[in-house]
This record gives structure tokens, C-alpha cells and sequence, in this order.
């Protein structure tokens, strides 16, 4: 009779696992149609912005969103969702579903420093998210007045070296200028008087033209106006290739200063969405960003465009937030 019982009991155990095979079975037949099925006409995807409407990551957004809903045929929607540095909008896009119709803007470095900065206390993290595509990269530059002695950025390092922490440069906190600047001082040893900028460009440029700091630190689209004019002149661009809204301004690299720095702007959604949507969502962008038209408006307000892929995407996040651990005892 024990035997009898083993055999019921193994019988049993085997029709238990029968059952929830096929329930996995179904489980996981059903993920890839559904996926494949996506987007659902009638349904609206929604991209969650972390600025304010009217800056350049926001209006890059809108004229992205425009050119996805032409390729796939589905409402596209932005919100903005502003605070704390963008932390707001992160931490709803992390805890949206991962149904592919939440997506939302990444900016680097900040949002590396911003959840890796425990004052911060950020519910999410790089495993909250999956990379969707990168869209923009905003190279750093250091300008200065066309009066200015330095004319290469080796004049202006060994100045920097001559004299630690007298030459004035504009800074942020904790941001993609600070992260290029601290990149030079560990690199060469150089040493400058940061001067933190929290308000934007603008009150850095009008600082620059005073005479009130010696170098500013931003982007190309920050100072075209004044290169043209002649009265600014830009030292370098933090980026493995020229500007093409500054041709003839060399890179760091080629002056001698492997540093790479900039405001790189891309999507990102929730840990968990299905590959399929990932890739059909990411591969529209790339057919949106390849567009004539799209290329015009992004070169209208100076950004250069930068498509990444996912995985692409992803390796470059990992590969930043080793670069952003290792200068942290530099940041502020």
C-alpha cells in the first residue's frame, strides 16, 4: 500500500506540472503577439519630458514625437513632468508599466550624478530603466573672449597650472560642464576657480562679455551668435569629431586631451519592456532621425544629432556612470 501511494503521489506531482507548464506555455505564447501587435491603433503613447516647455531637451522631444507618429500611426502625446532636476519624471516613468506606452527623456550625465548623489535619496537606478535610443549630442566647448590670451586650450591649461585656481570658468553643479572641466584638471593637473552657474547659459554668457569670468563652458549653440559677431572665440570641443556649426574649431582630442564631455539627450523606458517594443519604438526614431526634414529643425536650434540603438544606448550608460564614479571626489 506505501508503494501505492508513492505511485499516486507521483502521478500527481507529474499531472501539477503538466498544468503549469502549459500555463507558462500560454504565458509566454501570448508575450511576443502582443508585443508584435504594438502599437494598437487607437491607443496613445505618452513621453513623459523631465524640462520645462520651450528649452532645447523639450523642443527636440516635440519634433521627435511629431515624426514618430507619422511612422507608426498612433498618437504620440509629451507631458511635462517638471522638478527636482528631472527626478520627478524619472521616478513615474520607472514605476509606469512596461507596456511600451510610457516612454520618457534621459539626459547624461545629470541623471547618473542625480540618483548616485545619496542627498538625493532617488527610488530608481541604471536597472530601473530600459535605453531606448540616444537622440542628441551636445558637446561641451570652452569659449573665451576674442581679446582673451589663450588661443588653444594647451594655453589655457598650462595658465591653469602656471596659476591653480585663479583662471575663472563657468561650472554647474554636479553636471555635464562640471564633469568636461574636472575630466581636464585630473587629466593635466590643471586647477581653475569654478564659478557654479545654476540658472542656465544666459547668466554665464552675460558673465563672459562683462569681463567677470575668464571661460565659459557650455555648448556650441550657446555662443554662435557671439563667434559670429567676433567677439567670442571658442578653444575646443569635448567630442571625437568637429561641430558642424563650428567647422575649423578642433577638438580637445586633437589638441592633445582625450576628454569627452556633453549634454547627451535620449529615451528611456521602464525596466521590463518587451524587446519587440523597444525595438519597434527605437527603430522608428532612427527612421524619423534620418529624415531630411528632422535634421533641418535640429540643426535650427544647433543640436547634433547622435542615434544610438538600445543596446548601444546602454553600453554608453554603463561606460558614464564608471566615468561619473570614478570623478566623484571631484564633483560638488
Amino acid at each position: 500500500e506505501d508503494m501505492k501511494m508513492v505511485e499516486h503521489r507521483i502521478s500527481m506531482g507529474g499531472r501539477i506540472v503538466s498544468v503549469i507548464g502549459c500555463v507558462l506555455a500560454v504565458v509566454v505564447g501570448l508575450s511576443p503577439a502582443w508585443a508584435a501587435d504594438y502599437p494598437q491603433k487607437g491607443k496613445t503613447i505618452q513621453l513623459i519630458v523631465g524640462n520645462a516647455a520651450g528649452g532645447p531637451t523639450d523642443l527636440g522631444a516635440r519634433i521627435l514625437a511629431a515624426g514618430i507618429e507619422k511612422e507608426l500611426g498612433v498618437p504620440v502625446v509629451v507631458v511635462n513632468k517638471t522638478g527636482a532636476n528631472g527626478q520627478i519624471q524619472l521616478t513615474q516613468v520607472a514605476s509606469s508599466k512596461p507596456d511600451g506606452y510610457v516612454f520618457g527623456t534621459v539626459n547624461f550625465p545629470v541623471t547618473i550624478t542625480g540618483y548616485l548623489d545619496p542627498t538625493r535619496k532617488a527610488t530608481y537606478n541604471r536597472k530601473s530603466f530600459e535605453p531606448l535610443a540616444m537622440h542628441v549630442n551636445d558637446p561641451n566647448i570652452f569659449a573665451v573672449l576674442t581679446k582673451s590670451p589663450y588661443k588653444t586650450v594647451k594655453d589655457l591649461v598650462e595658465a591653469a597650472k602656471a596659476r591653480p585656481k585663479t583662471i575663472t570658468i563657468s561650472s554647474g553643479m554636479r553636471n555635464d560642464e562640471q564633469i568636461g572641466i574636472v575630466q581636464l584638471e585630473k587629466m593635466t593637473g590643471a586647477q581653475f576657480a569654478q564659478v557654479s552657474f545654476t540658472q542656465g547659459t544666459a547668466p554665464s554668457l552675460v558673465a563672459l562679455l562683462g569681463g567677470k569670468i575668464d571661460v565659459h563652458c557650455g555648448h556650441p549653440a550657446d555662443v554662435l551668435g557671439h563667434v559670429k559677431s567676433g567677439d567670442v572665440r571658442v578653444l575646443g570641443v569635448m567630442d571625437d569629431e568637429e561641430s558642424p556649426f563650428m567647422p575649423g574649431v578642433k577638438t580637445f582630442e586633437a589638441q592633445g586631451y582625450k576628454i569627452y564631455s556633453a549634454s547627451s539627450r535620449g529615451y528611456l523606458m521602464p525596466a521590463g519592456t518587451p524587446k519587440e517594443i523597444v525595438n519597434t519604438l527605437s527603430g522608428a526614431m532612427k527612421k524619423v532621425m534620418a529624415t531630411e526634414e528632422h535634421k533641418k529643425k535640429m540643426a535650427e536650434m544647433g543640436l547634433s544629432l547622435r542615434y544610438m540603438d538600445s543596446a548601444q544606448l546602454g553600453k554608453f550608460w554603463d561606460e558614464s556612470e564608471t566615468m561619473v564614479k570614478e570623478l566623484e571626489p571631484m564633483l560638488k
